[in-house]
C-alpha cells in the first residue's frame, strides 16, 4: 500500500492518499479545494489513477475538492450514506468495505462530532477524521453533534482496535502527525480509557469554543460535494482558492 499524509494550512486539515501498488489505483480521503493542484501533481508523479474521494463527514471548516476532482480525473465521490447526497456516487455504510485496487478500507461509523462521521481502518492504521484527535477529540456542539455519542464511538469502537493501531487524525494544530490507540487510551486528557461518560460530557460542555469561521459556507458547499459559494467575503476567499504552496505533512 502507498500511503501519504498531506497538510493544508488554512484549515489545518490532513488529506490522506491511499493507493494500491499493484494496480495503481488511488483514493484521497478528505481532499481540500486549495490543495487540489498539489494532490493532482502528486498523483501524476507517482503514476496513480484517482478512482475515489472519500469523506469522513460533511465538514464545517473547509470545502472538499471531491466535485472538482471528479470533473478533472473522473474519480467517484464517496460520502456517508446518512447524508443522502445526490451528488455522491458511493454511499458509505459500516460493514461495506471500500476497495482501492487490492487495498481494503473498512468504514467505521463514529458519530458524535457530527451525526454522519466515519473513521477508516486499513492495514494497521485508522484515519479518525474529527472524532479522535491527538491528545484531544472533535467538538460536539454543532451539526447534530453529541458528547454521549462521541464517547461511545471512541470508547466502544476506536479504543477496541489493537493498541498498536496508528491513529491519523483529520486535523492537528500543533505540528503533530500520528499517534496510536495505546497512546490515546493512556494519555488523552479529554477521553482516556479511564474517563467516565459523565466526566466527558462535562468536559465537552465547558469548552466554550468560538463558532467556526467558515461553517455557513462550508456545510452548504460540502452538501453539494464541493461547490464553492460565489458570495464569499474577501477574507474567506482563501478557502476556495488554489494555493501556490502547501507543505506536505
Amino acid at each position: 500500500m502507498i500511503f501519504r499524509q498531506l497538510f493544508e494550512p488554512v484549515s489545518s486539515t490532513y488529506t490522506y492518499l491511499v493507493a494500491c501498488e499493484d494496480t495503481g489505483q488511488a483514493a484521497l480521503i478528505d481532499p481540500v479545494v486549495p490543495t487540489m493542484s498539489r494532490d493532482m501533481k502528486l498523483l501524476a508523479e507517482l503514476g496513480l489513477q484517482l478512482v475515489m474521494t472519500i469523506e469522513t463527514h460533511v465538514h464545517a471548516d473547509h470545502i472538499t475538492s471531491a466535485l472538482h476532482l471528479r470533473e478533472e480525473l473522473g474519480s467517484k465521490i464517496a460520502f456517508p450514506a446518512i447524508n443522502k447526497l445526490s451528488c455522491a456516487d458511493i454511499q458509505i455504510v459500516e460493514g461495506t468495505p471500500l476497495k482501492v485496487g487490492h487495498v481494503v478500507i473498512r468504514p467505521l461509523f463514529t458519530p458524535g462530532h457530527t451525526d454522519d462521521h466515519f473513521s477508516y481502518v486499513m492495514q494497521g492504521r485508522v484515519l479518525t477524521g474529527d472524532s479522535l484527535l491527538i491528545d484531544g477529540c472533535g467538538r460536539t456542539d454543532f451539526q447534530n453533534g453529541s458528547a454521549e455519542n462521541l464517547f461511545n464511538s471512541i470508547q466502544d469502537k476506536l479504543f477496541t482496535l489493537d493498541d498498536d493501531t496508528l491513529v491519523y487524525p483529520g486535523h492537528d494544530y500543533h505540528g503533530r502527525f500520528v499517534s496510536s490507540i495505546a497512546q490515546e487510551k493512556a494519555r488523552n486528557p479529554r477521553i482516556g480509557s479511564d474517563t467516565s461518560i459523565d466526566q466527558f460530557i462535562k468536559t465537552m460542555s465547558e469548552l466554550e469554543l468560538p463558532h467556526p469561521t467558515f461553517i455557513e459556507y462550508a456545510v452548504a458547499g460540502n452538501q453539494l460535494c464541493g461547490e464553492c459559494p460565489g458570495d464569499l467575503p474577501e477574507n474567506m476567499e482563501k478557502y476556495c482558492q488554489q494555493m501556490t504552496e502547501s507543505p506536505q505533512g
